[in-house]
Formats: structure tokens, C-alpha cells, sequence
């Protein structure tokens, strides 16, 4: 008998009205639960549960960033989901992000690989933040938007 694997996709959870308070308790509730990624932002929390092709493209453009900075000889930092956070507004955990030049508690860059439609604003939610570029990754093409004054720019 031959097995097929499945590629399961995102599972997303949304939930609107939520306190900057609810959200802190439910963080806490997914500590120990390695690849959950959350998100906040204007009263609306996010939960993904990314895919396998979710992670496989995310992984790929992570080893493809890390080998165009090592030749461009750009110092870096990866920094991957970290979690990025201004308190009681916005927390995000792209899918990579990277610090350039120096370290940061905000990354210069964030990454979001899109597979599966839905979700909260994630531009606003970036500008909050203070990400200074963000890309999305979507049917195979990259959306670079700069951040510039009030609001981001794509480019």
C-alpha cells in the first residue's frame, strides 16, 4: 500500500475585540507551542498555524537572502520569526526578518509569505511597529514596500 503525505495548509484563526490584555494571556498559552506564530493588532488577534508549503517557501527565501548578503558582502543578522512588539498596539512574528549593519530590537526587514488568504492589516500593523521595509511573498512573487513618512510605498 503507498501512502501519499499530505500538505497540509495554513489554518488561521481570527478573532476581533480582543484587549491588548487577552491577547498577553493567550500568548502566554502558546509559549510552548514551537511554530505558532501570533499577531495583534487594532483589537484583532490573529493565530497561524503555518503549512508545510508555507514553511518550505519561507525557507527558501531565507537561504536565497543569506546568500545574496554574504555575497554582496552586507553584514546581517537573520532573525527570523523574532517576536517584534509595541507594547499594547501591535506584535508580529514574520516569517523571516533581518536586521542589516546592526542589531536591533526592530528588524529592517520582514518577510511574509502568503499561502492562504486572510488576516488583519499587515502593513498598518508593520508601520506601527516601525518596520522600515516589509516584503510579501505571494504565487511565486515579491510585493517590496518601503516605509516612507505616513504610510509604506511599494516599490
Amino acid at each position: 500500500m503507498v501512502q501519499l503525505l499530505t500538505q497540509p495548509q495554513d489554518q488561521r484563526i481570527v478573532q476581533s475585540n480582543r484587549t491588548w490584555a487577552q491577547f498577553k494571556l493567550i500568548q502566554q498559552g502558546f509559549e510552548n507551542s514551537p511554530g505558532v506564530r501570533l499577531f495583534y493588532y487594532d483589537g484583532t488577534l490573529e493565530i497561524l498555524m503555518p503549512g508545510r508549503e508555507h514553511e518550505v517557501f519561507s525557507g527558501i527565501i531565507a537561504l536565497l537572502l543569506g546568500i545574496f548578503f554574504i555575497e554582496k558582502d552586507i553584514e546581517f543578522e537573520p532573525t527570523g520569526s523574532m517576536d517584534q512588539e509595541k507594547t499594547g498596539e501591535a506584535f508580529a512574528q514574520a516569517d523571516q526578518s533581518y536586521c542589516i549593519g546592526t542589531s536591533k530590537p526592530i528588524p529592517d526587514l520582514s518577510i511574509e509569505v502568503i499561502v492562504t488568504s486572510g488576516g488583519i492589516n499587515k502593513l498598518a500593523r508593520y508601520q506601527v511597529l516601525g518596520v522600515p521595509e516589509v516584503w510579501f511573498w505571494e504565487d511565486g512573487v515579491f510585493s517590496l514596500y518601503h516605509l516612507r513618512g505616513n504610510g509604506y510605498r511599494l516599490s
